[in-house]
């Protein structure tokens, strides 16, 4: 059994609208009146107080609040609650960046159980406590055949409504039968060591001349007023935009690998340099991490590996004797004093291979030759 989330667009009627932003607003200020509570807690009193603690209230505030809290299903207030608590035990954990007001503009999304607060009507709209009628839901994929529901978080994205539920089932996807690895990179996103090549799609570069006309636009309103409003709005919209396409680029992407391939090498890069850097904007865009992350959770369910190997010297290295050959960004293409002549990235990719399942001559973590560069 696996654990994967289902993300549905909503489309609520002006009063179911209402209904959700209310309660919204009603679940951001519980938020900020158990963190005031705390803080006073442990100014005054020095107490820290728990989940369990403020969680022992709740009836209480909810019975006081016949208008307002009292019209939410019980639950979903303890899991506000419970968000608090993470918020400070992440604090605690780290060391800096103490839990701060929320505004009510920025709260933008509440977790329920499902059958508890929120459920998946015959009609397969979704209702929600107190919230009229049932919101009609775009089902644009089914749920997998004998799916349990946990739970779902209701959220506001650019003033439209999602669902996403997390779906506990069997998912009975295969895996291919060879093996690969991979280079990552900015003129081409992704160099495999048989050779194929996938460009890079420049989602931001694209849309960089259209953000900088919304942004310019941004800040020509003036603040407070609803024209500042709308250009905000559409700024936002442009960068939704294109977290849409990267991440759509970057699923199908995925799922092309994890049905060729039993095996998948990564290098494990440290991208805190790069993202600081002079192609911070590029590495950005990129989103290697992303595409890492999404091909680990597809081969998850697939019954494929997923190796990350240490970058260092991959793109210096030749995969047919394992010398190094030093070479500067510009230099494209791997040519050896062995007769090798390659793409600088294929070549890199293939040497990922190595490192990674030891099949071939190199300097790699398991190499079968033995052979280490000087």
């Amino acid at each position: 059994m696996a654990v994967r989330s289902y993300k549905y667009r909503l489309r609520p009627n002006r009063s179911q609208s209402a209904g959700l932003d209310g309660m919204l607003r009603d679940f951001c200020g519980l938020y900020n009146a158990c963190l005031q509570q705390r803080i006073e807690a442990h100014r005054r009193r020095g107490i820290g107080l728990r989940y369990g603690h403020q969680a022992a209230e709740l009836k209480a505030c909810r019975a006081a609040d016949r208008d307002g809290l009292a019209r939410w299903s019980f639950s979903a207030l303890q899991q506000v609650l419970r968000r608090l608590d993470q918020t400070f035990t992440a604090f605690f954990k780290r060391g800096r960046g103490f839990p701060r007001y929320r505004a009510s503009a920025r709260y933008h999304a509440a977790t329920f159980r499902v059958g508890d607060g929120l459920s998946v009507k015959k009609d397969r709209r979704i209702g929600v406590v107190g919230v009229p009628g049932g919101i009609k839901a775009v089902w644009h994929r089914d749920l997998p055949p004998g799916a349990k529901l946990a739970t779902a978080i209701l959220t506001r994205q650019q003033g439209k409504w999602y669902v996403v539920f997390s779906v506990e089932a069997t998912f009975g996807e295969a895996c291919g039968s060879g093996t690969v690895g991979i280079d990552l990179g900015l003129g081409s996103l992704i160099a495999t060591s048989d050779g194929e090549m996938v460009e890079a799609p420049r989602h931001a570069r694209r849309a960089q001349k259209a953000q900088r006309r919304r942004q310019r636009a941004l800040v020509r309103c003036r603040r407070g007023g609803r024209r500042r409003l709308k250009a905000k709005a559409r700024l936002a919209a442009g960068s939704a935009k294109m977290a849409r396409q990267r991440r759509d680029r970057l699923h199908k992407l995925s799922r092309s690998l994890v049905s060729r391939y039993r095996g998948i090498a990564f290098e494990d890069l440290d991208l805190t340099g790069l993202k600081k850097g002079m192609l911070a904007r590029s590495v950005h865009d990129a989103a290697w991490s992303l595409l890492v992350q999404l091909v680990r959770y597809m081969a998850g369910s697939g019954g494929a590996e997923v190796v990350l190997v240490d970058p260092r010297g991959t793109s210096q290295t030749c995969p047919e004797c394992g010398t190094l050959k030093a070479k500067t960004l510009s230099t494209r293409v791997h040519a050896c004093a062995c007769g090798c002549v390659l793409d600088r990235d294929v070549a890199a990719a293939m040497v990922v291979h190595h490192r990674a399942f030891g099949l071939g001559p190199g300097h790699g973590l398991r190499c079968v030759s033995g052979r280490v560069a000087a």
